[in-house]
């Protein structure tokens, strides 16, 4: 028996972009496409109605831009995750809609496996791109002018528990961090749980841009 489908949306301002990206997700057996939009007010539209699992995003649409528009959806239903869509990756506009709640990116050339592989991860609060590209990006976005004030919560994590997110906000994997910190993978787990509900975070990107806008890290 299989389990629940994950429900996808996909939104693009072009046609023949958004049906061959919606026709690659449908094809595959634990995926459902439930929607699509061609534009961010649509999409927010659209999200509403079905509550999807993931928003397949694309940055840059008319009306409404993918950046307001994932602020909208990650503030207005928790329970959908958004992986935007762009064509550069070491572009201000991902990491702004990675600032505003997305939880991932893939560029629009990307082939149908990693498309199919990264909507499963971005479902999974699993990170992207085994965060190297999100990492840079946020390296290279978050700079000092643009770093507010520490993460709420920053204060209240233990030492352990900053040592688990400074590991995260450098890409490595829970069995990573688990060789590198001598703890067990359960542990790591418990750790990231509680770090994420400290720092009020969704997924583990939210972690990285928390520790680099909180001046964790800096390269």
């Amino acid at each position: 028996m299989t389990g629940p489908r994950t429900t996808v949306v996909v939104a693009d301002d072009q046609t023949v972009v958004r049906r061959g990206f919606a026709a690659i997700l449908g094809s595959a057996h634990d995926l459902e496409v439930v929607g699509e939009a061609g534009d961010g007010a649509q999409l927010l539209k659209v999200v509403a109605e079905h509550q999807p699992d993931v928003a397949v995003v694309d940055v840059r649409m008319p009306v409404m831009d993918g950046i307001v528009a994932t602020q909208r959806i990650t503030a207005e239903h928790p329970g959908t995750r958004v992986l935007v869509l762009t064509t550069f990756d070491l572009d201000e506009y991902v990491y702004d809609a990675l600032h505003a709640g997305a939880s991932g990116f893939l560029l629009k050339d990307v082939t149908a496996d990693r498309l199919l592989d990264g909507v499963r991860l971005v479902a999974d609060g699993s990170m992207l791109l085994g965060a190297n590209v999100t990492r840079r990006l946020v390296a290279d976005f978050a700079a000092p002018a643009r770093r507010s004030t520490p993460a709420p919560g920053l204060d209240d994590l233990t030492r352990r528990e900053r040592e688990v997110l400074l590991t995260v906000a450098r890409g490595l994997s829970n069995v990573e961090i688990a060789v590198e910190l001598f703890i067990s993978e359960a542990t790591v787990k418990s750790h990231v749980s509680e770090i994420l509900r400290k720092l009020q975070c969704r997924d583990r990107v939210q972690l990285v841009i928390a520790a680099y806008e909180s001046g964790l890290l800096t390269t």
